[in-house]
């Protein structure tokens, strides 16, 4: 992928300028003048008018010197992780999840409150609100919905009618003054899992998740997530498996049919195996991903080697991706993190 060109601007080469210096520093733990200049490409002098600033505004802090070499040793930096904070929050049909994250992605508070998609934007608030009194120095909100998001608008999110054509981005905005950032479920869940298992850029993955709101996957190719044209991929509910049937309704009839014949949550499994092994035999043939990911919790070992073998019907063996389990919450709010990590940077 080319290099960004870098902007003429003066306060859009102020901001690349701190953007740099922030993700250096946060990378490393520590650098010197010397190092961040031969690193961000930026003259000695620049690279020091610019620590000076940070260091009287507390975002940056001395860490020591380096031993010397003949000359004064060169002074250290440090990115002081507590200076900027992340709140992360997502919503779900049966709760609220949220988690404060300090600029090094260290948790500082966790916590769960009952769901507020029927209640509306000002149940979210509520939320919020104590939150940012709690925490003043939180600098990005970031929250995952189930549903599709268009630059922060939900163009579709089935059921919950109150955010439906909702711009939550703007609302949150203008009522916190906060940079906030509004991201699908999905697309937050694969993020975070490429993050948390430092998976290499060139890896293609797909994230599946049955859910309390109906089926939905994150797609990551090339380290960036596939939105489509109308920020519509990754609702699996649609993709058709034969018949008259398509993926969503095709879990609801095995599900009825695990019920009805009371098997409990084997059988369930059991009866979402062959629908779950024709999506992963379409995305195969698709998308050909490295790998596709399970909440742990959805998805038992012995249902991935079922899901495998019946996949083979369709796919040869030598074409199929390493199936995965994970911890979906888990991966959900470090995606989120780091979405607003991003909005750190741009503070």
């Amino acid at each position: 992928m080319p290099e960004p060109t870098p902007p003429t601007d003066p306060k859009a080469v102020r901001a690349h300028i701190l953007r740099g210096i922030r993700r250096e520093l946060l990378h490393t733990g520590s650098s010197t003048r010397a190092e961040l200049s031969r690193k961000l490409g930026l003259s000695f002098p620049t690279v020091g008018k610019f620590l000076a600033g940070m260091e009287r505004e507390g975002e940056i802090r001395p860490a020591g010197r380096d031993e010397s070499g003949g000359g004064r040793p060169a002074a250290r930096y440090a990115y002081d992780p507590e200076y900027a904070l992340c709140l992360s929050l997502f919503l779900e049909r049966r709760e609220t999840v949220y988690a404060v994250f300090d600029g090094q992605g260290v948790q500082k508070e966790a916590g769960r409150f009952p769901s507020v998609l029927e209640e509306g934007e000002e149940g979210l608030y509520r939320i919020i609100e104590p939150l940012l009194a709690r925490f003043p120095r939180v600098r990005g909100i970031a929250v995952g919905v189930p549903g599709s998001v268009d630059q922060g608008r939900l163009i579709f999110i089935p059921g919950y009618d109150r955010f439906a054509g909702l711009d939550l981005r703007a609302r949150c905005e203008e009522r916190f003054g906060i940079a906030t950032v509004i991201e699908n479920d999905m697309n937050a869940a694969v993020l975070g899992y490429a993050h948390r298992e430092n998976v290499p850029e060139p890896e293609s993955l797909v994230y599946v998740y049955r859910g309390s709101n109906g089926p939905g996957a994150g797609i990551l190719i090339g380290g960036q997530v596939v939105r489509g044209r109308s920020f519509f991929a990754g609702e699996i509910a649609f993709v058709p498996l034969g018949g008259d049937l398509n993926f969503g309704q095709a879990l609801e009839e095995a599900q009825e049919d695990a019920a009805l014949s009371g098997a409990g949550r084997a059988g369930r499994e059991e009866e979402g195996a062959e629908a779950l092994s024709r999506l992963v035999a379409a995305l195969t043939a698709i998308l050909n991903p490295s790998r596709i990911i399970f909440h742990g919790e959805e998805a038992s070992p012995g249902l991935l080697e079922r899901i495998a073998e019946a996949s083979a019907r369709w796919v040869p063996v030598g074409h199929l991706p390493g199936l995965v389990r994970s911890d979906w919450e888990n991966d959900y709010l470090t995606g989120l993190y780091r979405l607003g990590l991003e909005l750190l940077l741009e503070a």
